[in-house]
């Protein structure tokens, strides 16, 4: 994809850099250390001196990865082992993942295996760093990252707040711009998952006013992220997701809802919870076209869906993307941006990826270059950017499409 696929409205905090990055460069710093699982899975810390002892029955010993390397005799397949605990990829995806629950097992183990590793602090500005880089280089603009701002720590062992976190991914995006100027940054939709009770979850939707109100320009609203199927729904959180309304306090949304291709569940009428809470866009809504009512409401409304083609399929909700409910969405005109989830842990990158398969797949035959501008101007015109932002941001890429199309024609001097 040569041209500017505009903005990355559904992205996951440390699921969106190339997973070699942090084989290649993160495993090779000083002071990595790991363990083994009764699973298998592994475990990493830095620390120094020495790590705490892991928990009996939980973890192996910790080995210094240094002195590990050194003992074998095969450095590249160890790595290349380490590369396949951090993503997805496999050469026989249909019988390694012969299920949606296999398939998700291992997906979310890879959040649990890389975290000790992007949660320490220096690892965790350089790895902001370098994921604006990618996304950069893809010629992405402007992004929204759901992040659960877990615990950032020092080699020492002491911990950073997620006001910290949110400090620090604001610093590193203005370092990122000053050196880019094309770049218009990032902003924080912060997360919790589904899992969670009642009271943990209400607790987060209060520390997502309380980053709303430290940082207006910065955290753009709040979500809960994690499998629906086995997830609890948004009417279960009710009273937690009505507290901001109960102060008085704008906490915009952003629901993943509707990520199922059951029909009829609670976890499927997270999609009608999501219109009533008036959610600013909706993560996924694969299941939106089965209730025609909540579609024809939140269409009234304007509310965008966040279509994440790669994922959709390699989570194994659709095999082939011409039957994505997507395209009839496409067809009727409902807007849609397009986005990436999840890229590194898919073996993707950046946003181009799902462009193509986008364009391809759910657009048909008669997707042109009017199905991207269209797609690419929807990324900004539905993002949480304030006014005058949105509209530099528009006029940026519109000058990048202009040349865009000039190369296509072979106009351009």
């Amino acid at each position: 994809m040569c041209t500017q696929p505009g903005a990355a409205l559904h992205l996951h905090d440390f699921g969106i850099l190339n997973m070699d990055w942090l084989v290649k460069n993160v495993t090779y710093r000083p002071h990595c250390h790991f363990c083994v699982t009764p699973n298998g899975t592994f475990n990493f810390i830095f620390a120094h001196p020495d790590p705490p002892t892991p928990v009996p029955g939980k973890c192996s010993q910790w080995i210094l990865l240094a002195d590990h390397r050194r003992g074998l005799q095969n450095v590249t397949e160890f790595d290349h082992r380490l590369l396949q605990a951090f993503t997805l990829v496999t050469e026989d995806p249909e019988g390694t993942y012969k299920d949606q629950d296999a398939v998700w097992s291992k997906f979310e183990t890879i959040f649990l295996t890389i975290s000790g590793l992007v949660h320490y602090a220096p690892v965790f500005k350089d790895y902001v760093l370098q994921a604006l880089l990618e996304l950069h280089q893809d010629r992405v603009l402007y992004l929204e990252l759901r992040a659960m701002l877990f615990p950032v720590y020092e080699l020492d062992g002491s911990l950073h707040d997620r006001k910290w976190s949110v400090r620090t991914y604001k610093e590193m995006a203005c370092q990122f711009m000053e050196q880019h100027p094309d770049f218009l940054g990032l902003k924080i939709i912060y997360s919790d998952h589904r899992f969670r009770s009642t009271s943990l979850v209400a607790q987060s939707v209060q520390a997502a006013m309380e980053l709303r109100a430290s940082f207006p320009r910065t955290v753009a609203g709040f979500d809960l992220v994690g499998r629906e199927d086995t997830g609890r729904s948004l009417y279960y959180y009710r009273e937690a997701l009505g507290i901001p309304a109960s102060h008085g306090f704008p906490l915009p949304y952003f629901f993943h809802a509707g990520e199922t291709n059951w029909q009829g569940s609670p976890v499927d009428r997270n999609l009608l919870d999501a219109l009533i809470l008036n959610s600013t866009r909706i993560g996924h809504g694969f299941a939106l076209t089965k209730h025609p009512a909540v579609w024809a409401d939140l269409w009234k409304k304007g509310i965008p869906i966040e279509v994440c083609p790669i994922s959709n399929q390699v989570l194994k909700l659709v095999a082939d993307l011409r039957n994505h409910p997507a395209a009839v969405l496409m067809a009727t005109g409902y807007p849609l941006v397009v986005s990436s989830d999840d890229p590194a842990v898919f073996g993707a990158s950046g946003l181009s990826y799902d462009f193509y398969e986008a364009f391809m797949g759910i657009g048909g035959l008669e997707a042109d270059l009017r199905t991207l501008k269209q797609l690419a101007i929807n990324s900004i015109k539905y993002s949480a950017l304030l006014p005058g932002e949105r509209k530099a941001a528009l006029h940026l890429w519109e000058q990048s499409w202009d040349t865009f199309i000039a190369e296509l024609a072979g106009t351009s001097d």
